[in-house]
């Protein structure tokens, strides 16, 4: 922000005697015999009145003492030079402290002197007109600034007296209240309701104590004119020793919470947020910083809470000035109408604490969790869900042409805007720092539009593919494919069911490889190679049969091995129809015959003979999204069912009003929280048993998550009557996709037997446990 437009007049109330300041720098030979001053106020600075002096040559900061009647212990300006002495000679980006003066006889009040700065200070959170990249780059170097404060030794700064040890939080919330009580006009109840609950909720530990700012947001940092680097922390007035996460907290604020008095607009529109981290990954960056454990912020809600209280009495005491007549900010009348708000808001936070969007205490997402799918879903409903249209026109403009087998341009763009706003890649732990049970409920809500998966990278059967190349992929493997992938320049199939055998027995498979010195060759037939028609579509991962067929071992006998789709005899036979429909949005389900195809030895993925063992671990948690997406679709049917019943009249009544419909709705509600729940119990265990052991729960949401889909959606065909079978509405496109589900990645039937002999295998273990 330019610095002029903050710069006004000095203020009548805060005029001084600028010969008197000439000759007090003068006399500490701040500047020449011949030099002059001009003084302009800052507009900010609604505590210490703070003033640009400059000279012919050079430039200064003055922040004093408002003058008239102060609140005890207020406006330490002494205590900010201090600190900024301190700071400065340790090497932490404060401006260069240069004379105090307790006089006051010089201008009327206690002042302080320091260098002024030039750079850039962002007066908005939303970092307005910036692009996401520099967005992320500012917030990551605000806190890293704010980790290198807390991680100063506080011993060797010299400052005893300074603060007064733990019990930081509690002296927090009965110092506030008393400036409030002190300045404020009238009783405000929700203040007196949110100290108590504060002095009633106080941290289990209050222990930790750094150097604390106390005032620490955005609009108090100076970057550089043309990096993103903070180059001076400004208005160190609340500056004191205690507890590091209340400063913290006070920065993530505009994270969590729409308004607070230095937000103008909605600090959760995704379009001005782009680029900005989560509160979350901030936490993570900070964590890091400070060499401490990165883990969920204890009791957050408690923290948030007393920023918002402390925010509401420093309001009111900017609005007490205002009534004396002494007050720095231009618009300090309308600070009243902020106090209340505040003190309602921290109550919001006071008896809501953040379990964020989870449905299902049982099962809760983790704190990263919560945030990451507060941001899809916001993305969802600002980006993709209203470029439905426009994808389906698409498609049916190029229902002929061979440009259906490219990706829209719309949807290109919805990818990059995803990157950006770091909503990629969610489906992978390792990259997005999530766990099964965080991306369930992602999953669930990209479900509700069909091509949202890919929006944020996370479609099959990319995932699985990427899954096995990093769990089991080589260096080289991974450079040349994972890479790519990761990044979305390219897309994958996966080649395993063959048309010539009952590929529900995968050991059936025919698709034969061998070794030929440095390479192996390939011939056979696959089909249902979903995404093999994509023009992005680079590389496939081929199951075959790489062994002899002894009958010793059925699943020691196949291998995956790497493909490029430009190698010759690789060819594409035809894209099948699922219903009659090619799915070209998906990239299609194509028949792919491979024909003395030869690729490098290097190209094996883990081993001869481990085809399966891969398989196994590629399908858990590609089954679980499988899963879950059904069920966000699930809901998204019963959505359109619902108003179709309520909107249409039959026989003299509302469909809804009908037995059969009202139980068809209560049928779906029952089935859709049954199998979101088991699904969700699946995750947790493939988080915390691993998919082996979770292999149970996968079997059983494969099958109860497909059949429930079926059914909700049959259900709200039904309803719509016949144009619930058209392509007026979505529902006939997630009648074959959910159809297909009860095939895909296994047959029902093979699951069911799987379920059985687990269930089986446990009862007699726990019978005979009990002899």
């Amino acid at each position: 922000m330019d610095e002029q437009a903050s710069l006004t007049p000095v203020r009548a109330a805060h005029k001084f005697n600028v010969d008197n300041l000439l000759h007090h720098l003068r006399a500490n030979s701040l500047v020449s015999n011949s030099d002059t001053l001009t003084v302009s106020q800052y507009s900010d600075g609604q505590s210490n009145p703070t003033f640009l002096v400059q000279t012919a040559t050079s430039g200064y900061v003055l922040r004093k003492k408002p003058p008239g009647d102060l609140l005890p212990g207020a406006h330490r300006v002494d205590r900010e030079y201090r600190v900024q002495t301190v700071l400065y000679a340790a090497g932490f980006p404060v401006p260069r402290p240069l004379l105090f003066c307790a006089d006051v006889e010089v201008l009327g009040t206690e002042f302080y002197l320091m260098e002024h700065v030039k750079g850039r200070i962002f007066r908005s959170a939303q970092l307005s007109g910036m692009s996401p990249a520099e967005r992320t780059a500012v917030y990551v170097a605000a806190v890293e600034v704010l980790a290198k404060l807390h991680s100063l030794d506080l011993p060797s700064l010299k400052l005893e007296g300074f603060g007064r040890g733990s019990g930081y939080c509690k002296r927090q919330v009965t110092t506030w209240m008393k400036q409030y009580n002190m300045s404020a006009p009238r009783d405000i109840p929700a203040m007196k309701e949110l100290s108590d609950w504060l002095l009633s909720n106080l941290p289990d530990k209050d222990e930790e104590v750094t150097l604390v700012h106390g005032d620490f947001r955005l609009d108090n940092m100076i970057f550089h004119p043309t990096e993103t680097r903070v180059i001076a922390v400004l208005d160190w007035e609340l500056s004191t020793t205690g507890d590091p996460l209340t400063d913290l907290a006070y920065f993530l604020t505009p994270l969590h919470q729409a308004t607070d008095i230095h937000i103008t607009s909605s600090a959760d529109n995704l379009k001005t947020m782009e680029g900005i981290p989560t509160a979350d990954d901030l936490i993570s960056i900070y964590c890091k910083c400070r060499g401490i454990p990165s883990a969920s912020f204890p009791q957050l809600n408690f923290y948030l809470a007393l920023t918002f209280f402390k925010m509401a009495a420093i309001a009111q005491g900017i609005y007490a000035r205002y009534l004396l007549g002494i007050h720095s900010a231009p618009d300090a009348e309308s600070y009243s109408q902020k106090i209340e708000p505040l003190a309602k808001l921290g109550l919001q936070f006071a008896k809501s604490p953040l379990t964020g969007p989870t449905k299902h205490r049982l099962f809760p997402q983790t704190t990263r969790g919560q945030a990451v799918l507060r941001r899809v879903k916001d993305f969802m409903q600002i980006y993709v869900l209203p470029a439905q249209q426009e994808v389906a026109e698409y498609y049916n403009k190029h229902a002929q042409s061979p440009l259906r087998w490219h990706t829209p341009q719309i949807i290109e763009d919805l990818k990059e805007k995803a990157k950006q706003a770091g909503l990629w890649n969610l489906f992978l732990p390792a990259v997005s720092g999530l766990t099964q049970l965080d991306y369930a409920y992602i999953a669930e809500e990209t479900g509700r539009c069909f091509f949202a998966p890919e929006v944020f990278n996370c479609q099959a059967p990319d995932t699985g593919n990427m899954e096995v190349l990093h769990m089991f992929g080589t260096e080289e493997q991974k450079k040349k494919w994972l890479e790519p992938l990761l990044s979305g320049e390219i897309r994958s199939c996966f080649c395993m069911t063959e048309p010539d055998v009952a590929s529900s027995d995968a050991a059936n498979m025919e698709c034969t490889l061998h070794r030929d010195k440095s390479t192996y060759v390939i011939n056979g037939k696959k089909w249902w190679s979903s995404g093999a028609g994509s023009v992005r579509c680079k590389v496939a991962i081929v199951m075959c049969r790489s062994g002899s067929e002894d009958g010793r071992n059925r699943h020691g006998q196949h291998s995956m091995v790497l493909v490029p789709m430009d190698t010759p005899g690789v060819k594409l036979i035809r894209p099948l129809t699922v219903f009659g429909q090619d799915d070209a949005l998906h990239g299609g389900h194509f028949e792919v015959h491979f024909e003395n195809v030869r690729v490098p030895a290097s190209n094996m993925i883990l081993g001869e003979g481990r085809g399966f063992e891969i398989a196994q671990r590629r399908l858990g948690p590609g089954r679980l999204h499988h899963c879950m997406r059904a069920v966000g679709l699930a809901e998204r049917a019963l959505e359109l069912l619902c108003q179709r019943a309520a909107s249409r009249r039959a026989f003299g009544k509302t469909l809804y009003q009908h037995e059969v419909v009202a139980h068809w709705i209560a049928e779906c509600r029952l089935m859709i929280e049954q199998t979101r729940l088991l699904t969700l119990c699946a995750a947790h265990a493939l988080d915390t048993l691993g998919s082996r052991a979770a292999r149970k729960q996968i079997a059983m949401i494969k099958v109860a998550a497909a059949r429930m889909a079926c059914k909700v959606v049959d259900c709200a065909i039904q309803v719509h009557g016949g144009a619930g079978v058209s392509g007026d509405f979505p529902l006939a496109q997630m009648y074959s996709y959910v159809r297909t589900l009860r095939l895909a990645d296994g047959p029902d039937e093979v699951h069911l037997s799987s379920i059985a002999g687990l269930e089986l295998r446990d009862q007699l273990k726990q019978a005979r446990a009990k002899l």
